[in-house]
């Protein structure tokens, strides 16, 4: 007999697979959600969700998730209902399918903890079933004119409504025949390159195979025959799938037999549809990919202890020639390879905030408020272990929006605003290496005065100042606590993830205008270009991404000296007409004063405000690897981790946006 399967190995799997289907699940409940505001429906989107809770429920028996089972069971027997009625979901089914959603949610976390998993809700589950003996009611059946009658007959109800809907509103609808052939295959033709190219400019309701003669011109045996809908001309669609428009069969609908969605039917058209799209997509764990940047860090520093030695070779006297050479390549070329493994890591931004939509749904019903949510994500990428710490700061800054900043309809109403309130979430990258990420809502602003009175403190009249009071720990300016929010920490918590990332948190309030926070983010943090510098003869590194630039100063008599709140030694002086603090690092790091004036400098800004640190000299620009400080006994406020440089000893990398958080905090305080 054989051993039983372990199935902990196939959990990480798993895991990646159902995680993408509850995203796409909730993507499409919204689309479903938003048409039916519109009175219209989404058969396509209803076939979307019944193939992923398909697959859901499949995986999870796989592994013995048997809540997940049942729970995606019923869900699939709402969808199948629905199908059979044209694609048609009422407003209560939708609620009660996020319901569910949600309860398979839970049950995956706790799957990914090693909790044991709590049985599906009773009600829930009879909530699920009276939605399905309410919804089997099917549609009028239809006839496909235009097709061959038994690819007609391939088509389920939500198809046919599907087409309907769409010559409904104008669209035309078309039949296109690809044959796959030698040459085509040879030229990167194949159906899924096909199907790629023909969504880019119709939206395609079916894709069905057909068996053919083996002819010269199909030697094959096969042909793929999409059925679409488009507004573009017929010549667009046939460059796009390799042929000519006269091949183009126009289609039409009359009433005929329909075949409803059933378990076969969605497994092969998953498995035909998404499958093919997915052949050039490989699922790596990312603790693969963790192992492989590990390893290239080590060849990193490599190279650096290489490129000493050879320097220092050249230095007495040894001609080093071609060697020389050989070393500028490799660092070329472990640049090349290190942006290759940075892209393998890389998410869109606009993947990363997929689930807000999600989310806000829930908050407007947990609230009571009407919000609208924009999002403009752009093409912004970063790296995976980024976006995966960012992401709990964006939901906290959300759920304060809505909670705290959104004033209910009432009350817009009588401020004399609309009564639906608005929500924007934006991004582009700065520069080479970060991120800004905007989020903002049109609701009543931070009662600062209020946050101030809780807290003991002045009220700021800066945005630096309003930064410090509202990500204070355990001051709120909710009168009580909710489900949502009001306990004080959710800003604190997003200000702590920005400081662990190397970034920073802005924040900017109007009363009765909305607020607007801002995060600034690198893009990655394990290998990081960097300036190194000497300050009080030792070496350190910071990071490129956070420095605005680097200007020379000089140790002039008319520069006017800091005494409250700031750092020994500390002066202001002019820039563009800008008075920036110009802060000697060495008294911020506690070392002695070097025998000679500074004569650099590194300018940050912070919510607006410029801080220049003062070094004694420049040494370069190199990659390094950053090694975080894990352990919290050894972290410390401006250093964000620590490098070899090359020497074998470890050099510290510096946050000297850190330390401008803490200078902006003494300024407010003083």
């Amino acid at each position: 007999m054989a051993d039983a399967v372990d199935l902990k190995e196939f959990l990480a799997g798993y895991l990646a697979e159902v995680g993408e289907h509850l995203t796409t699940i909730g993507t499409n409940l919204l689309a479903v959600e938003s048409a039916l505001s519109r009175g219209e429906s989404r058969p396509r989107a209803v076939r979307e969700l019944y193939r992923s809770l398909h697959t859901i429920k499949g995986l999870s028996a796989m592994i013995g998730a048997e809540p997940v089972v049942a729970l995606s069971h019923e869900m699939e027997a709402v969808l199948r209902a629905a199908d059979k009625s044209g694609g048609r979901l009422s407003g209560t089914a939708v609620g009660t399918l996020v319901e569910g959603v949600r309860a398979i949610e839970l049950r995956v976390r706790a799957l990914a903890a090693g909790k044991n998993l709590a049985p599906a809700p009773p009600r829930l589950v009879d909530a699920l079933a009276a939605l399905v003996t309410g919804a089997e009611q099917a549609v009028a059946p239809q006839e496909i004119q235009g097709i061959e009658p038994d690819l007609a007959g391939k088509l389920s109800a939500s198809e046919t409504a599907q087409l309907l809907q769409g010559l409904a509103s104008g669209r035309a609808a078309w039949q296109v025949e690809f044959v796959p052939t030698p040459a085509r295959i040879a030229a990167g033709l194949g159906i899924t390159a096909v199907r790629a190219r023909v969504e880019e400019v119709a939206e395609i309701v079916r894709t069905m195979p057909r068996a053919l003669p083996a002819t010269s011109e199909a030697p094959g045996g096969l042909a793929f025959v999409m059925l679409v809908l488009s507004d573009r001309p017929a010549a667009e669609i046939a460059r796009a799938a390799d042929t000519v428009p006269e091949a183009l069969v126009a289609v039409g609908v009359r009433r005929a037999d329909e075949e409803s969605l059933d378990d076969d039917d969605a497994a092969e058209g998953f498995a035909g549809e998404t499958a093919l799209a997915a052949v050039r997509t490989i699922r790596v764990p990312v603790e693969r990919l963790d192992d492989a940047l590990d390893k290239l860090s080590a060849l990193v520093v490599t190279r650096f202890r290489l490129a000493r030695v050879v320097s220092d070779l050249a230095a007495r006297g040894v001609a080093i020639g071609e060697l020389g050479h050989i070393v500028a390549e490799s660092g070329r070329q472990l640049r090349d390879l290190r942006n290759a493994f940075m892209r393998a890591r890389m998410v869109s931004v606009a993947e990363l905030l997929e689930r807000v939509p999600l989310l806000v749904r829930g908050l407007r019903t947990s609230t009571g408020k009407d919000v609208k949510l924009e999002i403009d994500a752009g093409r912004a990428e970063l790296d995976k272990a980024v976006g995966d710490r960012l992401f709990p700061a964006i939901v906290h800054i959300i759920r304060n929006a809505i909670d705290h900043g959104i004033e209910s309809p009432a009350e817009r109403r009588a401020a004399g605003k609309s009564e639906s309130g608005t929500v924007r979430v934006g991004c582009f990258e700065r520069g080479d290496n970060q991120l800004e990420l905007s989020i903002t809502d049109d609701g009543r602003g931070i009662d600062v005065a209020k946050l101030a009175s809780r807290a003991g403190r002045e009220v700021p009249d800066s945005d630096a100042g309003v930064l410090d009071l509202v990500t204070l720990r355990g001051v709120s300016s909710a009168d009580r606590a909710t489900s949502t929010s009001g306990r004080g920490m959710g800003m604190d918590i997003v200000h702590r993830i920005a400081g662990e990332l190397g970034g920073e948190l802005a924040v900017h309030t109007r009363p009765a205008a909305g607020t607007t926070f801002v995060l600034r983010v690198p893009l990655t943090i394990t290998i990081v270009d960097a300036f190194t510098l000497t300050c009080s003869s030792r070496d350190f590194a910071v990071p490129v991404a956070s420095i605005e630039e680097i200007v020379e100063v000089a140790d002039d008599p008319s520069q006017v000296p800091l005494v409250r709140g700031a750092v020994p030694g500390t002066r202001l002086f002019e820039r563009r007409g800008e008075a920036v603090p110009l802060v000697p690092l060495h008294a911020l790091l506690g070392l002695a004063a070097p025998g000679v004036p500074p004569r650099k400098a590194l300018v940050v800004r912070l919510s607006g405000q410029a801080y220049a640190f003062a070094v004694d000299r420049m040494i370069g620009r190199q990659e390094v690897v950053i090694r975080p400080l894990e352990d919290p006994l050894t972290r410390v406020v401006g250093v964000t981790g620590s490098t070899d440089l090359g020497d074998g000893r470890p050099t510290l990398v510096l946050d000297l946006l850190g330390f401008g958080r803490t200078l902006a905090r003494q300024e407010a305080r003083s």
